[in-house]
């Protein structure tokens, strides 16, 4: 059976990208379960519907083998020995002093090195860094850290097109040309930097121009958190008089009562300042207590506990900062691949454990201040929390939440530089094993996956790297997403679907020359990439880009890099790549703002690399 000329077994295919897309659109389940349930589809095709789509069992689960996993797993393990060296740390400070203020210098500070870096080391780890460093540069200077963040995220990007390991997409392609094109086993380290290096000026100029007018000042400089999230009517300051049925109870005992829905913050006597309801301290009269709650909710708990609301007294991020506690106020973000995604506040039990109180949650566009027990966590969201200061270093160590701890990085600001970003002893065994890496690999002594391993290992048993950490260090939800779509690009090989969808491309040579059929590709991608994941869009483009060259009689070469470049460039919506979804939150963006940024950019890079491709490799 045929429909529109595809065969069953290429219709069937079609129908698992169909829903693959709207899964990874939509994501009621993470990207990651949703390539695991690919690789389950695949490999029962035949078996149970008896349709041939050219995937056994063994296929289905290659991915897992594919050599751009398994290089994508090595470099995730290297750049965490990169991070563990405190250069990227001491960078931020040197940066800070060199700023000095000026907000171009800010700017083009923060392009400028975020960039270059992103060309070596993986750029999610190198985002996570920068936010807070940013955020805080943004404060000092008076800017808005909406508009430093976007460009960050942006920067980090387009330095993965510097390199072979700057982004997975690129290993990916490496891959694939050296299954597609004959005569080429892969890419090389640098064969393509030059082109990156026009495409890098090009986006950072952009963002120092016509990128820094379009991009908003979503937060407003120097906003004091309370007023960033809009708690002011959610914070209250309340005074205990004698006849309060509150004297004698400590804040334990009133949180657990079921009478009130706010959560008191703090008890305040005098000079002293005990942080609830990690206290056993009972109330006592003339106590003020710090309450959080809708204004509904402290007035029903003014009533009912007799006490007095201090209207004239605000609360506001100094009254957590003024007083000599452990505990801060500290915005988080939820990364990608933390155990939190999916969860409720309630199902972290970061209360319990961290003895962090969320106080509010921005999820996109949305700000959410009441009932945030029940609210689902997902990744990019912006937590406002009050939390000790070990549970900041807890976070940033385990990597479940980013944490911006500004007033952390004032002290690096005011201290001595050599005493708080210490280099590690391993510094330069860990640069020298990077550097052996790339050699090795751009000299084509060694494969570059066999390069990366052998990195991994010297740093290991030089001791620049743990065992552990490098465990940790892998976006394992990327490596499934990997190995879930390897073989979905090899079934639509298989069926011919790509052949269906490289017609349609070639039909187009009919209204445009060649140069402009690349410069469609080059746009239909990097849409794809906007909305689905770009490593997605490479496994699905490419073959389709190869075959499509293949029939008009061009350079099957010059349309995989368009491909890979396209993907590798996605500015155009929050989900297209995760830096993005990093700087969503903290900068206080809308899905929109990514649009009238990104957009631009995005066609800009396409002409660029279009124009560069055909200039370099022909057409």
């Amino acid at each position: 059976m045929a429909v529109m000329g595809l065969s069953t077994p290429a219709l069937v295919v079609f129908a698992l990208i169909g829903a693959a897309l709207v899964l990874f659109v939509s994501e009621v389940i993470p990207n990651d379960v949703t390539a695991i349930g690919v690789i389950v589809a695949l490999a029962s095709v035949q078996p149970v519907f008896g349709v041939d789509i050219g995937v056994e069992p063994r296929d289905a689960i290659s991915g897992f083998a594919n050599p751009a996993t398994i290089t994508i797993v090595g470099m995730y393990m290297l750049s965490a020995g990169i991070q563990q060296t405190g250069l990227v740390q001491r960078l931020g400070v040197y940066l800070a002093d060199l700023t000095k203020g000026d907000e171009m210098r800010v700017l083009a500070a923060t392009v400028g090195t975020t960039g270059p870096i992103a060309g070596f080391i993986n750029n999610t780890p190198v985002v996570a860094v920068f936010i807070p460093m940013i955020s805080d540069l943004a404060e000092s200077s008076g800017i808005s850290p909406s508009k430093l963040l976007l460009p960050l995220s942006y920067a980090a990007i387009l330095g993965g097109t510097l390199t072979l390991i700057g982004t997975s997409t690129n290993l990916l392609a490496s891959d694939f040309a050296r299954v597609l094109i004959d005569g080429r086993d892969g890419i090389g380290m640098f064969e393509f930097s030059a082109l990156g290096v026009v495409i890098l000026a090009v986006g950072l100029t952009y963002l120092l121009t016509i990128g820094w007018t379009l991009t908003p000042a979503r937060i407003p400089a120097g906003a004091d958190l309370v007023e960033e999230f809009d708690l002011e009517d959610h914070l209250a300051r309340v005074a205990v008089p004698a006849d309060s049925p509150l004297v004698g109870s400590t804040v334990d005992e009133i949180d657990h009562t079921g009478t009130t829905a706010v959560t008191v913050l703090q008890v305040r006597r005098g000079q002293e300042v005990y942080a609830a309801p990690h206290t056993d301290v009972p109330i006592e009269a003339d106590d003020e207590l710090i309450v959080n709650g809708s204004l509904q909710a402290v007035n029903r708990f003014r009533e009912a506990a007799g006490v007095r609301q201090l209207t004239r007294e605000e609360v506001t991020e100094a009254t957590f900062e003024e007083a000599p506690t452990a505990f801060t106020l500290v915005k988080a973000v939820v990364r990608e691949d933390s155990k939190y995604v999916g969860e409720t506040v309630a199902e972290t039990r970061i209360e319990e454990f961290q003895r962090a109180s969320v106080l509010a949650v921005r999820s996109g566009g949305d700000l959410f201040r009441t009932d945030l027990q029940e609210l689902t966590l997902q990744p990019g969201d912006l937590l406002l929390a009050r939390m000790p200061t070990e549970a900041v270093e807890y976070f940033n160590e385990s990597g479940e939440l980013y944490v911006a701890d500004e007033r952390a990085y004032d002290r690096l600001l005011e201290a001595d530089v050599q005493e708080l970003t210490p280099l590690s002893p391993k510094t330069p065994i860990a640069i020298a094993i990077m550097a052996a890496v790339v050699g090795l690999a751009a000299l084509d002594v060694l494969p570059i996956v066999i390069a990366a391993f052998a990195g991994v290992f010297a740093m290991v048993v030089t001791g620049c790297l743990s065992s552990a950490d490098a465990y940790d260090a892998v976006s394992w939800n990327v490596v499934f997403l990997l190995a879930g779509l390897i073989p979905l690009g090899r079934a639509m090989e298989a069926t011919g679907g790509d052949a269906v969808i490289a017609d349609a491309i070639v039909g187009a040579e009919a209204f445009l020359p060649l140069l402009g059929v690349l410069l469609l590709t080059s746009i239909v991608t990097g849409l794809i990439a906007s909305v689905i994941t770009p490593v997605a869009t490479v496994v699905l483009m490419i073959p389709v880009a190869v075959d499509a060259a293949h029939q008009l009689g061009a350079d099957p070469f010059s349309f995989l890099l368009i491909v890979m470049f396209a993907s590798a460039t996605s500015f155009m919506t929050p989900i297209g790549y995760q830096t993005n979804l990093m700087v969503y939150g903290p900068g206080g963006y809308r899905f929109s703002d990514f649009l009238r940024v990104g957009t631009p950019l995005q066609l800009l890079l396409a002409v660029v690399s279009t124009v560069g491709v055909a200039l370099i490799w022909g057409l």
